[in-house]
């Protein structure tokens, strides 16, 4: 069953995909296995050796010929999948299609596996689920114990040309009764199928995401069959959507009257009441929860004041460490529990940020949510898309701060503050940008509902850079630059220096900025401001020499007012048709402030025109002016929103191209006369 479950890892600004590892770590281990010996494919792979394959383009890799998705239903906790797949390689990078892997657990198990090579030339080649390794995901980040493993079989022979083909069948006590046919991927489908087993009685209802509804055929009694051919491959495009959201699929939820409640996926509101169940009364306070409480917050005056420190608290004492066995994929541990180990994951630490709340008179809610902002949409029926889980506190009456931006009014709740105690880079108040705008599950009091999370003004989430300099005759360069970063910006800087110990690799991201803008320096001071203290803007300052700045033209001085910094993107400059929405991290406010004194001698000849560029999801505002012998290079970017339609993909490309030349703009000096 391929459910998400709801928070198995740490998150971060910048997320791992440690599937790529898992499979490259595995590459190793394919010389160790037993040699693949010849054996017949069997007949339904070998029906496919002659299927067409001349429509598909110089670009696909490979073609999904055939897949086959069964599922049966036994009872309410015990299914059975089967699983076939036969693809025909067609590029080098379609090679490995010759590798299927699959998770289990003691709640998932594997029942067989096996795999088979029709090459072009020459006798087919079996593997058998004795050939396979064996692997645990890779758990940096904060995954300490996890019992999902997963089996890897490596095909031989996985060459172009050939056919590849696996089936594998589990056995699966599922967490809900629902299944997602997720049909649509990175290669053409010719054709894929999927049929359905009921127990008698049962019911079914199918929702189908991203593309036209296929009607099921009755297969006979509580049976159904699906088919769907000729289906496009998802092309990866520069910050496209992730390809959950935007891929077609299935999701089938089953209903028995015999087990009631298993029904979570129902819809949204029975999910919030299945999520309340399972947390039952572990949000409840220990004696030692109620002192530390106590101690935290008996200096504090206000209300924001206590659950500022209550925030803190959790945020940097409680450790990121995740435990997930069984139906602790799910469910968090009891409150008392992880403040008594002081560590615990996203749901344990929203668990805890709960339960101290409320020692001090405040309510809050669980949030569940995806970390991939577009992995859940409007549009989507329940289910478990969700791997993180943060919390919604009802602000009390009359805390009203600018600095709680991450808000919404609730029609039933009140005033709504979202807010992550995992992310301790993130200060109360505000989420991090990949949480905002996202659509999300609010567990209420009696049930839940899909809620979009606010989106915080671009404002919060800026870089001000202002630099006064000083440009010599020979055309060097000198000065001071203060850069202040506030929100995800300070956050995304704080995680990547927070490992780093010595002074000379601290200014590497200056030392980066530098390079990025002019062609030689020499950084001659640098220091990090506020490092440590996130709830306060971060920044660096730092002074710098840059010979031969500015270039000769005869008597002329050629220079760029735009000193450093680049908000210009070539990533639309492409012949290809652009598919799909253009996602942006998170709403922007940069703004640069460049004072440069030029030589005495010398005046300006020439200046650039100021540019006023508003898209509506973007602006650039860019002018140069001159005060006596200083001349003063301002501009504003800004990102309004966080995601543009694909039919204002060619505004964008013109909105970069406006931006790449005010930055190649230059000032003329010429000789004073």
């Amino acid at each position: 069953m391929n459910n998400k479950l709801f928070c198995n890892r740490a998150h971060r600004p910048r997320l791992t995909n440690w599937l790529l590892l898992l499979a490259c770590g595995a590459a190793s281990l394919f010389a160790c296995a037993p040699q693949a010996f010849a054996g017949d494919a069997p007949q339904w792979m070998h029906a496919l050796v002659n299927a067409p394959t001349t429509a598909y383009d110089e670009k696909t890799n490979a073609v999904l010929l055939y897949s086959e998705r069964d599922v049966s239903m036994i009872s309410a906790d015990k299914m059975i999948v089967r699983v076939r797949e036969v693809y025909k390689i067609l590029r080098p990078e379609g090679r490995e299609r010759g590798m299927a892997l699959v998770s289990f657990n003691p709640q998932k198990k594997i029942k067989s596996m096996q795999g088979w090579c029709i090459p072009a030339q020459g006798k087919d080649y079996e593997v058998k689920e004795k050939d396979a390794v064996d692997m645990s995901p890779n758990t940096e980040g904060g995954e300490l114990i996890t019992d999902t493993k997963y089996k890897i079989l490596h095909i031989p022979a996985s060459e172009i040309g050939n056919i590849v083909g696996y089936e594998y069948e589990i056995e699966e006590q599922p967490i809900f009764l629902q299944d997602i046919w997720d049909f649509q991927g990175v290669d053409p489908v010719r054709e894929a199928h999927y049929s359905l087993l009921l127990p008698s009685g049962w019911e079914f209802k199918s929702s189908w995401i991203n593309h036209a509804e296929a009607k099921p055929t009755h297969a006979g009694g509580n049976s159904w069959e699906w088919s769907v051919s000729d289906v496009k491959a998802i092309r990866s495009e520069p910050r496209m959507p992730p390809r959950e959201g935007i891929q077609g699929e299935m999701i089938l939820s089953f209903y028995s009257s015999d087990a009631p409640a298993n029904n979570a996926n129902a819809n949204w509101n029975a999910m919030g009441k299945w999520y309340t169940s399972l947390v039952g009364k572990r949000v409840d306070a220990s004696p030692e929860i109620k002192q530390e409480v106590a101690t935290l917050t008996g200096s504090k005056i206000t209300p924001l004041q206590k659950m500022q420190a209550i925030a803190v608290f959790v945020q940097h004492d409680i450790r990121y460490v995740a435990i997930s066995l069984g139906i602790g994929g799910v469910q968090p541990h009891a409150a008392p529990e992880v403040f008594s180990h002081r560590y615990g994951d996203c749901k344990d630490k929203a668990t805890l940020v709960r339960s101290m709340l409320r020692e001090i008179g405040v309510d809050s809610y669980y949030v569940v949510i995806n970390d991939r902002r577009g992995v859940v949409t409007k549009d989507m029926p329940a289910h478990s898309g969700f791997n993180h889980v943060i919390t919604a506190i009802k602000l009390p009456d009359g805390v009203d701060d600018p600095s709680l931006v991450a808000t919404v009014q609730h029609p039933q709740l009140g005033r709504l503050l979202f807010f992550d105690p995992t992310n301790h880079l993130i200060p109360f108040g505000q989420l991090p940008g990949y949480e905002q705008a996202s659509y999300a599950l609010l567990v209420e009091p009696d049930g839940g509902e899909l809620i979009q999370m606010p989106q915080e003004p671009p404002s919060m989430n800026s870089i001000r850079r202002t630099a006064k300099l000083t440009l010599s005759p020979a055309g060097g360069l000198t000065g001071d630059v203060e850069e202040t970063r506030m929100g995800f910006r300070a956050a995304s800087e704080r995680w990547r220096l927070h490992n780093v110990v010595k002074d000379t690799d601290r200014i590497k991201p200056i030392e980066e900025i530098l390079s990025g803008s002019l062609s030689s320096f020499h950084i001659t001071q640098a220091t990090l401001v506020n490092f440590a203290q996130t709830d306060l803007p971060f920044g660096f300052k730092y002074s710098f020499v840059s010979d031969n700045y500015a270039k000769n033209a005869g008597d002329l001085l050629l220079l760029r007012p735009r000193v450093l910094g680049s908000k210009g993107e070539g990533f639309l400059e492409t012949k290809e048709v652009r598919k799909f929405p253009i996602e942006l991290e998170e709403p922007t406010r940069d703004t640069d402030s460049f004072e440069i004194t030029i030589p005495a001698g010398y005046v300006v000849d020439d200046l650039p025109p100021p540019v006023d560029a508003d898209f509506g999801f973007a602006s650039y505002h860019a002018k140069t002016v001159v005060t006596g012998n200083v001349l003063d290079y301002t501009r504003t970017f800004e990102i309004k929103e966080l995601s543009v339609p694909v039919d204002k993909a060619e505004e964008l490309r013109k909105f970069y191209r406006i931006i790449a030349t005010d930055e190649r703009s230059t000032v003329v000096l010429k000789p004073a006369h």
